[in-house]
């Protein structure tokens, strides 16, 4: 069956519009490995290589400021001194006296028992303590002209108290070994002699400081329990306060003996020959990695910016020519 002229013709402008409908899309499929770049190693290598000069600049002049900073920082010195907690002996005869746990409470009377580190550290490191001791001194004065805390705060408004929080913040270190039980007692400080003498001062008066205050509270104790006992009528009261004032008297002993009654010194702070800050080796290395790091960082990001420049450019060059 013939067609008409005017099918034909329908025939023909389907097949022209396919036909431009294909090429179309073979034309845009040629232009996809123009607009995609392939990155590698090798690519990304030539890239910082190209651009090698400033990643070079910029590395040296970071090193080079990292040594006059770590020539210029103030010297920071660590002296240590090594403790152990002295067992508390009166503690050792509490269990024949258990049973006297619930008379002594009732009394006031406090019969310690378990770790004995705790209390010497917890004072050790108390705002009461620390305060006095820098009162003892006169420290605040020194924390607040010198050098290390000189940013501190503001000198107008520094006063005892920011030199308490300065101190426990930046000059004291306080470390119990769970396994020894051992305790580290170490003062940071800028005068490596000073530093060593803090810290054997801060010990012997925590050990003088928690002997007082036992002593005390047991010479109250054995004058409460005198009255106490002169006033017992009854034979099995008497022979219990008798117990309870012979532990009493046996802590007032050690307290009056003992001048190691919290902490027993190990080894004595000494001056440290060497600082510990600032570490200068590590501070011009990290120096040296961070410039290496933002110097390639600006030369990739220069080149992707130059790349997507340059292909705006050329599309634009190329939608006037067609035009």
């Amino acid at each position: 069956m013939g067609k008409t002229p005017d099918e034909s013709a329908s025939l023909k402008d389907i097949d022209s519009s396919s036909a431009e409908r294909i090429v179309y899309v073979l034309r845009t499929d040629d232009h996809l490995p123009e607009q995609v770049e392939q990155v590698n190693i090798v690519v990304l290598g030539q890239i910082l290589w190209r651009g090698k000069w400033p990643i070079i600049v910029t590395t040296i002049i970071f090193a080079v400021l990292a040594i006059v900073f770590s020539l210029n920082a103030t010297k920071w010195y660590r002296a240590e001194t090594l403790l152990v907690a002295v067992e508390d002996n009166s503690a050792g005869a509490t269990p024949q006296f258990g049973n006297l746990s619930g008379l002594a409470s009732l009394a006031g009377i406090s019969i310690r028992s378990g770790d004995s580190s705790v209390e010497p550290i917890a004072v050790l490191q108390s705002r009461e303590f620390i305060r006095d001791f820098i009162h003892h001194l006169n420290l605040a004065p020194v924390f607040e002209e010198s050098a290390a805390a000189s940013w501190y705060q503001d000198s107008s408004e520094y006063d005892l108290r920011d030199a308490v929080e300065f101190f426990q913040e930046n000059v004291l270190r306080v470390h119990l070994d769970d396994n020894s039980g051992l305790v580290t007692v170490t003062i940071e400080w800028i005068d490596p002699a000073v530093a060593a003498e803090w810290a054997n001062l801060l010990v012997m008066r925590l050990n003088n400081r928690l002997r007082e205050r036992s002593l005390r509270e047991a010479e109250l104790n054995i004058s409460f329990l005198r009255e106490e006992l002169v006033g017992a009528n009854v034979i099995v009261l008497q022979q219990s306060i008798a117990r309870l004032l012979e532990v009493e008297m046996q802590k007032a002993m050690l307290a009056r003996v003992n001048e190691e009654f919290a902490f027993r010194v190990i080894d004595t702070a000494e001056a440290p020959k060497r600082r510990f800050w600032p570490k200068r080796t590590q501070i011009v290395m990290l120096a040296v990695v961070i410039g290496a790091l933002l110097s390639s960082l600006f030369v990739l990001v220069r080149h992707v910016a130059r790349t997507n420049y340059s292909t705006v450019g050329n599309g634009i060059e190329t939608d006037a020519v067609s035009s």
